[in-house]
């Protein structure tokens, strides 16, 4: 499993509209920045209370891209 389909998996686990997530990449020599859009209903659900649901995304996603030496920056599109 990449990270795409790690983003895409997490997403669509959270949100009432699975069929909306959409997950842009954008890699780098030493990042990937990931856009992850969803229907404006669900941004709520992605972000979570105080941002917790998006920090814990991001310290997923930042494991994985360790991996491959590289920094993961996850940005939520509205």
């Amino acid at each position: 499993m990449n990270i795409k389909e790690l983003l895409e998996t997490m997403a669509k686990a959270l949100v009432d509209k699975p069929d909306s997530v959409e997950v842009n990449v954008i890699e780098g020599n030493s990042s990937i920045v990931l856009e992850l859009k969803v229907a404006a209903e669900d941004v709520g659900k992605v972000i979570g209370r105080e941002g917790k649901t998006a920090k814990a995304m991001r310290t997923i996603l930042s494991g994985a891209a360790s991996k491959v030496n590289k920094r993961a920056i996850l940005e939520i599109l509205e």
